[in-house]
């Protein structure tokens, strides 16, 4: 446990006495799939081929609860921070590191107290029935994304220890093809398909960044994710069809006008436009997705009822779900609260400190952005348009995603510049020169300031 003196201590499961309490799933073949350097590994699969051609699946997610009890010190200061906070050097833990990394964490060849939802599907991936319940399991492999994807791929990279596993290929395999059927089914219903490269960094020894990766999602990212998905939607469904208040992650309908503007935009400059530049416009017109207990749907995902359940280590939401769970659903006869603060004040704190922590997360990535760009000084870049303001334009550069100003000054001589926002661009006022988001430039590095997290081009010209 970390010396954290005011942080009482937790419970230690007795595994004897929750095995009566609990479906017992450890004899089921069950992994986990994390990013490579992940130490909290929240959530597990399990996978069981029925006699009747059917598939038991089932999504099992840390106990957070089980160890945090409702008003201890744990559980205030948890609330508090709402969230973990992912730094690019470093993690800011939601709970302590003996929970995170040891006690909750489904780690490989130990039993795990867990909360779970047990699908049965047939081999189009539809939900016979499912059961939401408390289990302890046992995982039989530790993955990272990077190994689930060999085995998919039949790579030659796939690791000795995972290569004869006849059971492990199988399981993958099946549930990377219900995961496909799934996502399918979710997108002919209207949800959106945006996703943007996350920029990951390579440090040395003294956190200086050497390397910028681009990491794009693959299959491996997808199965979790929709499985992920299927259990959020389930346990939010099954307790809004109760009529029980409950945290809902809801998320409204874009801004209409904003919407609009992109729409006409696309149109006539669609087929110039990189389509990364109109998943970003899109997604700045849509509104934020929050926590409440006024359930509106989540315009985003298609989905008319949603939750998060599947994060409860570094998300406080899940916490507080998983409590209301156990109340409503396994009838567990407590009247303690689920959050220190009413339901609805807790969901917009949480809403609030998911936001702060994004803007921490996104200044990190500056930050080490701009230490990268300190080393190259002087040096030209290709890179696109991605933002249009009254002081000038943002460019993004094509080999690592930095992002720069060059200020309005700096773009045509003896001409003002006008910000013409319906059209995402700016217009010489004199000679008529524009400079619209999505249009290619060729620039030098003027500055990076690193204090300030700001990166500095001089336009070359348009390519």
């Amino acid at each position: 446990m970390q010396n954290d003196t005011h942080i009482q201590q937790f419970f230690v499961p007795d595994l004897q006495k929750e095995v009566v309490r609990r479906r017992d799933m450890r004899e089921v073949f069950t992994f986990t799939i994390d990013p490579k350097d992940a130490k909290d590994f929240d959530d597990a699969l399990s996978f069981a081929e029925q006699e009747d051609g059917t598939y038991q699946i089932g999504v099992h997610i840390a106990d957070v609860t089980y160890f945090v009890q409702s008003g201890s010190e744990v559980d205030k200061s948890a609330y508090e921070k709402a969230t973990s906070i992912y730094y690019v050097d470093h993690v800011a833990p939601m709970l302590p590191e003996e929970l995170c990394n040891n006690l909750c964490s489904l780690r490989p060849d130990e039993d795990k107290l867990t909360m779970s939802v047990i699908f049965t599907m047939d081999d189009n991936a539809k939900v016979l029935k499912y059961k939401i319940c408390r289990t302890i399991i046992r995982s039989d492999f530790r993955l990272a994304y990077e190994d689930a994807q060999n085995i998919l791929d039949d790579s030659a990279e796939v690791a000795p220890l995972l290569r004869h596993s006849c059971k492990l290929e199988t399981a993958l395999k099946k549930l990377n093809a219900f995961a496909n059927i799934l996502r399918r089914e979710r997108m002919a219903n209207g949800a959106l398909d945006i996703e943007q490269e996350e920029v990951q960094f390579e440090l040395d020894e003294n956190k200086h960044p050497i390397k910028i990766i681009f990491h794009k999602p693959t299959d491996a990212n997808h199965l979790i994710e929709e499985f992920m998905l299927l259990a959020n939607r389930t346990i939010a469904t099954e307790m809004g069809k109760r009529g029980h208040e409950f945290v809902y992650r809801i998320h409204d309908k874009p801004d209409t006008e904003k919407l609009e503007q992109v729409g006409a935009f696309t149109k006539r400059f669609g087929d110039t436009i990189p389509s990364s530049v109109i998943e970003m416009l899109t997604i700045r017109a849509m509104a934020k997705a929050v926590y409440s207990t006024k359930n509106i749907g989540h315009y985003g995902l298609a989905f008319d009822y949603y939750t998060h359940f599947t994060s409860p280590i570094r998300r406080y939401p899940d916490v507080m779900v998983h409590r209301l769970v156990a109340k409503f659903i396994l009838g567990e006869r407590t009247r303690s609260a689920v959050a220190p603060d009413g339901l609805e004040e807790a969901c917009e704190h949480c809403s609030e400190m998911e936001q702060l922590a994004q803007q921490e997360e996104r200044a990190s990535v500056k930050e080490m952005q701009t230490i990268w760009m300190a080393d190259h000084i002087g040096e030209e870049f290709d890179g696109t348009i991605v933002s249009v303001t009254d002081f000038g334009l943002f460019v993004r550069l094509d080999d690592n995603c930095c992002e720069g100003l060059i200020h309005i000054t700096e773009l045509v001589k003896d001409d003002y510049m006008l910000n013409d926002t319906k059209n995402f661009r700016l217009i010489g006022d004199r000679t008529g020169t524009t400079f619209t988001i999505g249009d290619r430039l060729h620039v030098k590095l003027l500055r990076a300031d690193i204090e300030k997290r700001q990166i500095d081009f001089e336009l070359i010209n348009k390519l």
